[in-house]
């Protein structure tokens, strides 16, 4: 009995020690806690309170009820997209678009650091800098203005090579053109932005190192393959987690500002239809269970990724 007294006493004076240290560690460092509180406000505000109203995916949700008001349907609207002949077009579309822009646009913004990083002319490296970042800077809006001025029916594309005698190409007037248009003008978009942290990770390379590989006599292709990339790679590897995670995160903007009837087969992905279906349709149930469907799909992916990276590169997010 005695022994158990004194044991408890024991945990307890090591209990309160633990308090004191953590308190004293907290009043020394209170600033970066200050620092950090803004980050978790936006956080709980903006991502994770709105969470409570998923719910409604599986409720039939009437306005004048309310969230909790409204009745509980159970899965009822995912077997109804299940069901519905649009879902294999939708899931279709989003999957080509997102892993053709995957593989466009991944390994682009790899390439223009490496090129940018090997070029020694200061002049034409911050001339080419300044024309690949301007475009992440024009709103998805006016960026999709450019492109039919660009390349409408009677756009500057086209005006040129009539005057210059050739046919014009119909870009805009065929529906399987979408697919490209989307995705490469993602990439003209997106290039020069990415590539700033790809930049970044270069110039965190030992510059003894490429000497004693010019002095070994490689090549500037053998200190890429073999300095530049192994150094690099864990921020690729992190970059392309990230980016599979969101493979059915199509954006919504760009996709239905491109859209139009002739091209409605290719360019309709699931982000335009819940947007149809929600705002346009009132279907707030349905659109919700859709979109939670493909926030699913993105988060077993994400994981999936994750572990293989892991496993294989032994490179991962957590």
């Amino acid at each position: 009995m005695d022994a158990n007294i004194v044991t408890d006493t024991k945990y307890k004076n090591i209990d309160r020690k633990k308090r004191s240290k953590n308190l004293k560690y907290i009043k020394k460092t209170w600033m970066l806690y200050v620092f950090v509180l803004p980050a978790i406000l936006y956080l709980l505000i903006l991502h994770y309170f709105p969470m409570y109203g998923i719910q409604i995916a599986f409720k039939d949700y009437r306005v004048t009820q309310g969230i909790i008001g409204s009745e509980w349907v159970g899965f009822q609207h995912f077997a109804e997209f299940f069901g519905s002949y649009q879902f294999w077009q939708l899931l279709k579309n989003t999957l080509i678009l997102s892993f053709y822009g995957l593989i466009a646009g991944f390994p682009m913004p790899i390439i223009l650091a490496i090129l940018l990083y090997y070029t020694v002319n200061k002049k034409l490296k911050k001339v080419t800098q300044m024309v690949t970042y301007m475009p992440h800077f024009i709103s998805t809006v006016v960026f999709c203005g450019m492109i039919f001025i660009l390349l409408g029916h009677d756009g500057i594309y086209n005006q040129i090579l009539h005057n210059l005698g050739f046919k014009g190409i119909e870009f805009m007037t065929k529906g399987e053109n979408f697919r490209h248009i989307y995705v490469w003008s993602g990439v003209l978009k997106g290039m020069g932005w990415s590539s700033i942290i790809y930049i970044a990770a270069l110039t965190g390379v030992d510059p003894q190192i490429h000497e004693a590989a010019i002095v070994d006599g490689a090549s500037k292709f053998q200190r890429i393959k073999y300095i530049d990339l192994p150094t690099i790679l864990p921020t690729i590897m992190i970059l392309l987690i990230l980016n599979l995670g969101r493979i059915m995160g199509v954006g919504f903007e760009k996709a239905y500002l491109l859209q139009n009837n002739i091209n409605i087969e290719y360019s309709e992905i699931i982000s335009t239809y819940v947007y149809k279906v929600g705002m346009q349709g009132g279907q707030f149930s349905y659109s919700t269970a859709i979109g939670l469907f493909n926030n699913i799909i993105n988060f077993i992916l994400l994981i999936t990724v994750n572990r293989v990276s892991k496993k294989l590169s032994n490179i991962s997010l957590f």
